[in-house]
């Protein structure tokens, strides 16, 4: 769907295996920039280039006009997609360098940081041609586009970036701004918050485009991210209260805050867990 001029949003659903005969639904966005060439924000799970190519040409547009894929992050729902778009079109890919070595050996990234059903959801490592730091921006030939500002906003990875695009409001948060009462995924607690609070002090977002959430449009998008800082809050103060009960090990800690925080029995994956160490590691930190 069109979201704001120049800029479309595609939903693919997934699901990700977390037990025998158990598996977790899941959908993630990819965005897509028109204009005289093409900007792919994110590609989805292996597989969802055939979703992507048919939108291109159900409005007109062809798959051979992708000229960059910006990916926001590492993770498997961000990069599946990502080699067999390259090899149909040709394009350049870019991300921040703390995730260069993730999305160009899968294999490592599966070893140090198991997910899964992995091998199902990459279709196999890419290279990355350019690197996106902080303050860079991305020019554009999108009508009234103009270029798309890069920020660094680590927490959820080490080198997860936004893009905010001046001309339409519109800003790509990769999975930077959590859903309150969703899975939270994280690997330093604090930087998600400042993350998080760096977004919201931006000016001028019309559309705020996450890849775990529908589009959020004007004010929404605002309340979104202080949703988002609150549940962060309680997340962190959940944890700290289950391992002050005395949780008897990773596991066990991970099924009661998550069951404390309303999340589905499944949820309590050793991701999760992941995250939950994160807030153990801050618990001594101001933020």
């Amino acid at each position: 769907m069109q979201v704001v001029s120049s800029v479309h949003a595609l939903r693919h659903p997934f699901t990700v295996p977390v037990a025998p005969g158990i598996a977790l639904d899941r959908f993630v966005y990819s965005y897509l920039v028109y204009g005289e060439t093409i900007t792919l924000v994110d590609t989805g799970v292996a597989g969802c280039e055939a979703r992507i190519f048919a939108y291109l040409r159900s409005t007109g547009r062809d798959p051979s006009e992708i000229a960059l894929i910006v990916l926001t992050h590492s993770h498997p729902d961000h990069i599946g997609a990502a080699g067999a778009i390259r090899q149909a079109t040709g394009c350049d890919i870019a991300a921040h360098p703390a995730e260069r070595a993730w999305i160009e050996d899968v294999e490592r990234q599966n070893r140090e940081r198991p997910v899964p059903g992995f091998a199902g959801l990459v279709g196999g490592p890419v290279q990355v041609d350019f690197d996106l730091a902080d303050g860079d921006a991305i020019e554009l030939d999108a009508p009234g586009g103009g270029e798309l500002q890069v920020f660094h906003t680590p927490g959820h990875s080490p080198g997860s970036i936004a893009l905010f695009m001046h001309g339409t409001g519109a800003l790509f948060a990769g999975d930077a701004v959590p859903v309150a009462g969703d899975l939270p995924v994280y690997d330093d607690a604090p930087a998600s918050m400042r993350s998080v609070q760096r977004l919201r002090r931006l000016s001028g977002i019309r559309v705020l485009l996450s890849a775990w959430d529908e589009p959020r449009r004007g004010e929404e998008a605002y309340r979104q991210m202080d949703r988002a800082v609150a549940y962060l809050r309680r997340i962190h103060a959940t944890v700290l209260a289950c391992a002050g009960a005395g949780s008897p090990d990773p596991m066990t800690l991970t099924q009661d805050a998550a069951a404390a925080l309303g999340l589905p029995p499944a949820a309590a994956t050793p991701l999760l867990a992941r995250t939950f160490a994160a807030n153990l590691r801050a618990r001594e930190q101001e933020w």
